[in-house]
């Protein structure tokens, strides 16, 4: 089977073991509406996986909960999001909390700003969620956080990562002085060497959270593109590009096996390499990543570990 760049699997088994360790402990993504094509879990996804729910605007916050219930009886741990544009205000927030937590056993979150421009409340930032000290004060053992190894224009409009930086580093100080587990959920990403120095840079900065890097699943490469662009992901998008312009690839599908291959040998030669952990958005369907996933012995039979 070829890649995403045209070339058959990599025959190194060293390369091969490497990205099969990467995977362990692999945490995925899914909507409301896309759960709901899964008849069971459990048929596709390792025992023990991470499950993020994410909650795009307009979505009630009653199906938000009736997915989380639902995922977590089929026995995997929940994250959903909490994006604080949408939340009017604490009193909604430890609303949803209260939710999540008493129908559906859920004690850990991925913590955001949120997709849109204008506030719809009294939060424009993930930072002021934590404030409130409600996540601690229901007893909340995981709090995951954004990252950006691109960049984000929303919060650096002169294209530096100033201020992504200072709030990342605020966030480790908050983990710190708070019991709660921490890391870093970035945004999915193409091309292995910027993210490997950003990756560095954070320990430089003082910032030891771990990361859970993000990764596009098997997909159209047209579908990449869209998602690429409507998601503000930058200098990854030249990889697409290139890749676009060949008319001869534009029929394979996209797999995020040598980005990861690359990740992963990087990692086997620094272990103290700040990536941890892969979170996958399944942009093609979250059947076409888990099948993926199984090639490289990712499979339900396996065990997860959810650090």
């Amino acid at each position: 089977m070829l890649n995403f760049f045209g070339r058959k699997k990599p025959a190194d088994v060293s390369a091969r073991g490497g990205l099969r360790d990467m995977l362990e402990g692999f945490s995925i993504e899914v909507m409301p509406r896309t759960a709901e094509k899964i008849e069971d879990f459990r048929a596709i996804l390792p025992k023990g996986t991470r499950v993020y729910i994410a909650h795009i605007d307009g979505t009630p916050i009653e199906d938000m909960v009736a997915t989380a219930k639902r995922i977590a009886g089929e026995g995997f741990p929940v994250m959903p999001h909490f994006p604080a544009r949408i939340i009017a205000d604490k009193a909604t927030l430890g609303d949803w909390i209260a939710r999540y937590q008493g129908e559906a056993g859920v004690e850990q979150a991925l913590l955001l700003a949120g997709g849109v421009d204008t506030p719809k409340g009294d939060f424009h930032s993930s930072m002021q969620l934590m404030e409130t000290g409600l996540f601690d004060k229901a007893g909340f053992k995981r709090l995951h956080v954004a990252g950006h190894p691109e960049g984000n224009k929303d919060i650096d409009p002169d294209g530096s990562d100033r201020m992504v930086t200072e709030a990342l580093r605020w966030k480790q100080a908050f983990s710190e002085r708070t019991n709660a587990d921490m890391a870093i959920a970035t945004q999915f990403c193409f091309e292995a060497a910027p993210v490997i120095d950003w990756a560095n840079r954070l320990r430089t900065e003082g910032i030891g959270l771990p990361v859970h890097i993000g990764v596009a699943g098997p997909a159209k490469l047209q579908t990449m593109i869209k998602f690429a662009m409507a998601c503000g992901v930058g200098p990854s998008v030249r990889v697409l590009q290139r890749r676009a312009a060949d008319l001869s690839k534009l029929v394979l599908p996209f797999t995020p096996e040598e980005f990861l291959t690359e990740l992963a040998l990087h990692r086997a030669n620094h272990p103290d390499f700040a990536i941890t952990n892969v979170h996958f958005f399944p942009l093609g369907g979250i059947k076409a990543t888990t099948d993926w996933t199984a090639e490289f012995g990712a499979s339900p039979a396996a065990r997860a570990v959810t650090a």
